[in-house]
């Protein structure tokens, strides 16, 4: 496995200085935020979709120093019912890591309007009242599965060879059944970008779900949630409270360590090789508490001390 982390977080510095502070914490690569959810303070997407000069200087920047560009991320909803420069964000962001050759674009799988002429994203999360389902089979067959077979044609037309969606609430690809049901209907290049942080808050077990992916992990964010017992006790993992007010809240990104400790993490990396994972893990620091840096390079140092970078040799002897 190979160690780096989301540009988005130290989303504060320039983008020369990023990669700085990659080659300070000694990691092998960063994941460049393009738009999307992101203000992109390190990607400019329009220039560098027209100017094969500012192609080849972003690359040039990571090779001077040694470091991979681990993916490129359009981290939004491209099937946002009345913002339709989420999709084409997703689709520059595809052509432009043609252009580069990156080989991983990382992406939300979307979440439409729950019918035609909504204006507002509907995200469908109990199988009662009954017009939920009618909302879930507008959603897949009108709007996600038309619209991932065409990025699909994108992707292999451009030379991108792994859409990673991240299982993330709000959309319509959230957890394993949903992932593998989308992989399914359009094929291996979709995959899923293994981030346990929401996993944490939606119930699921992210070990449990590293083994049922599979082959299907195309890549893995490393962050932690805190679990806030007093707080969810009462009004349960369902938090829509203001993310900057960590004690009023159910449950927060954390930084890694800190919800979830060195031994969950140690296993975590094992059960991803058990799974046959031997790829990226890329720390997405999302603390509102610790210094952004601070939080980051402690991140590093947990995970630089549990994940296997070297490949297995040792065999029973025969005797």
């Amino acid at each position: 496995m190979k160690l780096g982390f989301v540009s988005d977080s130290l989303g504060n510095l320039p983008f020369e200085e990023v990669l700085d502070r990659a080659t300070e914490l000694g990691v092998s690569g960063v994941e460049v935020n393009t738009g999307g959810w992101s203000s992109a303070p390190h990607f400019d997407l329009a220039a560098m979709k027209s100017d094969a000069a500012a192609r080849k200087r972003f690359a040039a920047a990571f090779a001077d120093r040694g470091l991979d560009i681990i993916s490129l991320n359009a981290n939004g909803n491209p099937l946002h019912p009345a913002q339709p420069e989420q999709g084409e964000c997703l689709k520059d962001t595809i052509r432009i890591a043609g252009e580069l050759g990156i080989r991983t674009v990382c992406a939300m799988s979307g979440l439409p309007a729950g019918r035609e002429g909504d204006l507002m994203p509907n995200w469908v999360v109990a199988s009662w009242p009954p017009e939920t389902q009618d909302i879930l089979r507008y959603q897949w067959e009108e709007k996600l599965l038309p619209f991932w077979t065409g990025i699909a044609d994108l992707a292999r037309e451009s030379g991108v060879e792994r859409i990673a969606l991240e299982l993330h609430g709000s959309q319509c690809v959230y957890n394993v059944p949903t992932l593998l049901k989308l992989r399914g209907l359009i094929g291996p290049l979709i995959g899923a970008n293994l981030d346990p942080s929401h996993l944490f808050w939606m119930g699921a077990d992210p070990l449990i779900a590293a083994g049922a992916l599979g082959e299907a992990i195309h890549h893995v964010h490393a962050k932690d949630t805190f679990l806030n017992a007093p707080v969810q006790a009462t009004t349960g993992l369902l938090e829509n409270g203001g993310l900057m007010d960590i004690p009023a809240r159910s449950w927060s990104f954390i930084t890694l360590g800190f919800g979830h400790g060195e031994e969950w993490w140690r296993n975590f990396c094992y059960r991803l090789r058990m799974a046959g994972y031997d790829g990226w893990l890329s720390v997405e620091h999302e603390d509102v508490l610790l210094n952004s840096f601070e939080g980051l390079r402690k991140s590093v140092d947990l995970l630089r001390g549990v994940m296997p970078v070297d490949a297995s040799d040792y065999r029973p002897q025969e005797f």
